[in-house]
């Protein structure tokens, strides 16, 4: 099959339940470090250069278009599955379940049309510029608004690009989304290095800090002086750890995904034992839900932070990649699989199976999981969603069905120019995705108070 990357224009034993779950956790998303770890000088040997040769400064329009055949074989791919027996249980409890893995791949082999995403994304001014020997990948859409704040959004797994296509016209044409002029932003979407289109590290390296001072190299190499940072999962961490290195123009940052949780109630969630005590009805729920993704749902990020080579039959199983990718958190999980039962609410089968395709078509399942093992390997240890000591001012959107919604109180103590603070009524991890009109809501409200 044609690798879609050949195709850009421009270019143990068991662990304990305390060292699994730091290990995991730090794989999830960036380590807990110091804020002096990661606002130093990365040394030279530290960089991950892919090419022997000076950084290219320059940025080159970017387009792909799937071959045929590389279609095709996903088609017959999804086909051919060869399925294992049903589950054992009525619920989700062993994994994903048989049924929604048989529609999924029905309407994957019959229905979907790549096509019609791939037109999207061509109609998406998109970029591609060397950054540290890497060719990075990005999506840059400017407003016509004279004053409109430039921000820099990054995904995360098992998300893409395509997880921000909905909030592109409503952020950067604000008049025509029930805005004012503003309301306007110049976005600026990259892809993680391993993922999309971007170029796939070839040798350890990159991880949340020397991805956030690429990202702040972006930003000044497109001239941007004064600008905004946003992102959940994998995107808060990095977004958090350019707060830590505050480079010039970062104004402030927001984050759909925040990393608030007290210091002894991550060493509670860490040891398995009961919560503290005194916490309010907010802070309980939020101790349910991580209670809850620590003891069940960690099993990807230990995978992916310990072995992610092994993961060979992501990159031949079509099925194969979209049940390790449905299976990342239980209530994004029922929200898909009742998608395709018939009952869409946030995302559709199509949204779904244009960004497994995306990760189907350019070969990224194990490049993009080794940023978990770069993390956990190479970075001090901690925990994803303990507090790291951001100075900057900060924006929280919490939504109800993220891995866990921050309490107001925790997200005060934890950033302590906190800015803007609001509990959504519905949306989950997928927050951009799933919920755009209350995604570019907070947005606006976010950062009003930078604008000036």
């Amino acid at each position: 099959m044609e690798d879609a990357n050949d195709r850009r224009e421009t270019s143990q034993s068991q662990l304990s339940r305390r060292e699994g779950l730091k290990l995991g956790a730090a794989g999830l998303a960036a380590s807990l470090l110091p804020g002096a770890a990661l606002s130093a000088p990365i040394a030279a040997s530290q960089h991950p250069k892919e090419r022997n040769m000076p950084d290219n400064t320059a940025i080159h329009p970017f387009h792909f278009e799937a071959s045929k055949d590389a279609l095709t074989d996903l088609k017959k791919r999804v086909a051919a599955t060869r399925w294992p027996d049903k589950e054992t249980v009525t619920d989700a409890s062993q994994g994903v379940q048989f049924a929604t893995m048989q529609k999924l791949a029905e309407y994957w082999a019959t229905q979907h049309d790549w096509r019609k995403c791939e037109a999207k994304l061509s109609a998406t001014p998109q970029f591609i510029t060397v950054i540290d020997g890497l060719d990075i990948h990005f999506i840059h859409v400017r407003s016509k608004h004279e004053n409109a704040l430039p921000m820099i959004v990054t995904h995360g797994w098992p998300g893409s690009i395509i997880e921000q296509m909905k909030i592109i016209e409503p952020l950067t044409n604000p008049t025509a989304h029930g805005g004012t002029t503003a309301d306007a932003f110049h976005l600026v979407i990259p892809s993680l290095p391993g993922y999309g289109f971007s170029g796939k590290p070839t040798k350890p390296g990159w991880n949340p800090v020397t991805i956030a001072k690429a990202w702040a190299g972006l930003m000044q190499r497109l001239g941007y002086t004064k600008y905004v940072a946003q992102g959940g999962d994998w995107g808060n961490s990095i977004s958090e750890v350019m707060a830590l290195q505050q480079p010039p123009g970062l104004l402030g940052i927001h984050t759909n995904m925040a990393a608030t949780v007290p210091p002894d109630v991550s060493k509670a969630l860490s040891a398995g034992g009961p919560p503290p005590a005194g916490l309010s009805p907010e802070e309980k729920h939020a101790w349910d839900q991580l209670d809850d993704f620590y003891k069940n749902g960690l099993g990807y990020a230990n995978e992916m932070a310990l072995r992610p080579q092994t993961l060979y039959g992501l990159a031949d199983s079509p099925v194969g990649l979209a049940g390790w990718i449905l299976d990342h958190d239980i209530r994004s999980y029922q929200m898909i699989a009742r998608a395709f039962d018939g009952k869409p609410e946030g995302l559709s089968r199509d949204d779904v199976l244009d960004n497994i395709t995306l990760y189907w078509l350019t070969n990224t399942a194990i490049s993009s999981a080794r940023l978990y093992w770069d993390t956990a390997h190479n970075l001090p240890p901690g925990g994803f969603f303990d507090v790291r000591g951001v100075k900057i001012p900060v924006a929280v959107s919490a939504f109800p069905d993220e891995i866990y919604q921050a309490p107001q109180s925790w997200a005060e103590k934890a950033y302590p120019r906190l800015i803007h603070y609001n509990r959504l009524p519905k949306g989950g991890h997928f927050a951009a995705w799933e919920q755009p009109a209350l995604f570019v809501s907070e947005m606006r409200a976010s950062f009003k108070t930078l604008r000036t």
